[in-house]
């Protein structure tokens, strides 16, 4: 217990030191509100999921709509609060987008959207640690790559509305997993630069993060569904 307690208190003295108080007061507010937007979310699918708050196709647009609110709606000093705001209603709206899915996972086995949260939790915790106590602007390199592979996935989506490949499917499926997963560490050590060059906004900066977050948990709950009913197939197939 006290060796533990040792370790603990060791990375805590180094993070203090590899980062300046701005910098560590900025993380906290950022990591602070990406766990209210991620509160947010839960409420909208849970509601979503109960029948009781049902937006459907509004969530959607109003999910894009506020996006761009916040994208060109740049942080002036004086709109703090509303951003703040813009940033729980697209957590909320997302979550209504989400609740079909997780409705439709949770009459299959439930036990998955637990597992896919577990995992979510601990990939972006871990991949955090790694880009907060790695070198400096180590993954910084990984932006243009990965918005590379972005566009090639894109358009090997269009594509794939016509020839309609499993395996192009699959393929992009678990590339998206490695890709949101790389976005961790590159958003991670990009925000620290970013707050080192002067810009505090921490709403456009949770919400870098939270995208990272979204788009890893979705993925995931889909890859795990695909395992389970494919699963399933292969049990139903022997039984005959």
């Amino acid at each position: 217990m006290a060796a533990t307690r040792d370790r603990f208190k060791q990375l805590i003295d180094g993070f203090n030191q590899r980062y300046e108080p701005f910098v560590r007061q900025h993380l906290c507010k950022v990591y602070m509100m990406l766990g209210c937007t991620s509160a947010a979310t839960a409420t909208g699918a849970f509601l979503q999921m109960q029948n009781l708050v049902d937006l459907g196709v509004i969530a959607a647009l109003s999910s894009l709509l506020l996006v761009l609110g916040l994208h060109f709606y740049r942080d002036n000093g004086k709109n703090y609060y509303r951003r703040v705001g813009m940033l729980y209603s697209f957590g909320f709206c997302s979550g209504q987008t989400l609740g079909p899915l997780l409705k439709y996972i949770a009459s299959i086995d439930s036990s998955i959207i637990i597992t896919a949260l577990l995992g979510t939790i601990i990939t972006f915790v871990s991949l955090s640690l790694a880009a907060l106590f790695a070198e400096r602007g180590k993954f910084l390199y990984l932006g243009g790559v990965l918005v590379s592979i972005i566009n090639t996935m894109a358009l090997l989506s269009i594509l794939n509305m016509f020839f309609q490949s499993l395996f192009v499917q699959l393929g992009q499926l678990y590339i998206g997993v490695l890709v949101m997963a790389a976005f961790v560490l590159f958003d991670t050590q990009n925000i620290v630069e970013k707050v080192r060059a002067g810009s505090t906004d921490v709403v456009q900066h949770s919400m870098d993060l939270f995208f990272d977050v979204l788009s890893l948990f979705r993925r995931l709950l889909i890859i795990l569904t695909q395992k389970e009913e494919r699963k399933r197939e292969e049990e139903c197939r022997k039984r005959r």
